[in-house]
């Protein structure tokens, strides 16, 4: 079965109980780019995860940009996202792949592990490596080197870097064979605090990240 599967700048959105600037926030970056987007908050509950997941999954769907859930088969399912990501703490993929159903892509946190990436293959649609660099979100996050993505390529993998990028570093990873970038605070800001962005930097941020991802993935 093809699927679509993240490409380019694939945005994670950040911790937020303010549902209005999250959506204005996710427009945005569609418009700056965008061809994914991860919905993930681990600060609201229930209720409210659900009623975010729904607006953004309606704006993804209206701007044809992927809309992947983070951890929960039971919330992608309920809002009938496009996919769903998972990590090492999520469940075991091969009975994740049977709860989720063959039609919705799904993600595999695989750290800094060749080993693990190679371990779903068949059961995951794209692998991601992280943290790439340091990462303003999970500081003490595992670094996964560069070299995995040439060595994913290589294997027909579909690899997503995840961890510090930006547009400074952007270009760097995709000519490495990274096929999409997951970014947070580089297009988002601090979504929590004052340094959260507005709707026009936002756009801004993400076309710089697509312009130099793009600029790295133009291998001679």
């Amino acid at each position: 079965m093809n699927r679509r599967l993240p490409s380019g700048l694939y945005v994670l959105t950040p911790d937020t109980v303010d549902d209005d600037w999250l959506v204005m926030a996710v427009a945005a970056a569609i418009r700056g780019g965008a061809s994914a987007v991860q919905y993930r908050n681990k600060v609201a509950d229930a209720a409210q995860r659900l009623r975010q997941a729904q607006r953004l999954a309606r704006i993804c769907r209206e701007a044809g940009a992927l809309f992947i859930v983070n951890d929960t088969v039971e919330l992608a399912s309920a809002v009938n996202a496009d996919g769903l990501h998972i990590g090492r703490d999520d469940g075991d993929p091969a009975i994740v792949r049977a709860a989720l159903g063959a039609r919705p892509v799904l993600g595999v946190s695989c750290y800094d592990s060749f080993e693990r990436a190679q371990a779903v293959r068949g059961i995951a649609d794209y692998v991601a490596f992280g943290s790439v660099f340091v990462s303003a979100v999970k500081p003490g996050a595992v670094r996964a080197p560069l070299e995995l993505f040439a060595r994913a390529r290589a294997a027909g993998m579909h690899a997503v870097a995840i961890g510090g990028i930006d547009a400074g570093n952007a270009y760097e990873v995709a000519q490495a064979g990274a096929e999409a970038v997951a970014v947070i605070t580089a297009v988002f800001g601090e979504a929590g605090g004052v340094g959260r962005a507005g709707a026009e930097q936002i756009d801004v941020n993400a076309r710089s990240v697509v312009e130099a991802f793009e600029a790295g993935c133009r291998r001679p």
